[in-house]
């Protein structure tokens, strides 16, 4: 996956004001969507409750919308948490 300059200052930005609020997440990977390929998933780890978690994905979609409008480049941070157990 190739990241131009551009994209890799939003996406630090982004993270680093994400990371702010939510100090406990980790960056895991990233991955163009499947989708579109210009378009990034930003996986991290998120030990937190439900709760918490949402607040966060509603926090971060606030400032990737922001990003989308501003600069055209759309990332998305996906949010997992490692102590989850699928049934």
């Amino acid at each position: 996956m190739k990241i131009n300059l551009k994209q890799q200052q939003l996406i630090d930005e982004l993270l680093a004001k994400v990371k702010e609020r939510y100090p406990e997440i980790v960056v895991r990977n990233m991955e163009p969507t499947v989708d579109s390929p210009d378009d990034i998933w930003i996986h991290v780890l998120a030990d937190m409750d439900e709760e918490r978690q949402m607040e966060l994905s509603s926090y971060a979609a606030e400032l990737e919308t922001d990003i989308l409008t501003d600069y055209g480049y759309a990332f998305t941070i996906m949010p997992h948490n490692p102590n989850t157990i699928y049934a």
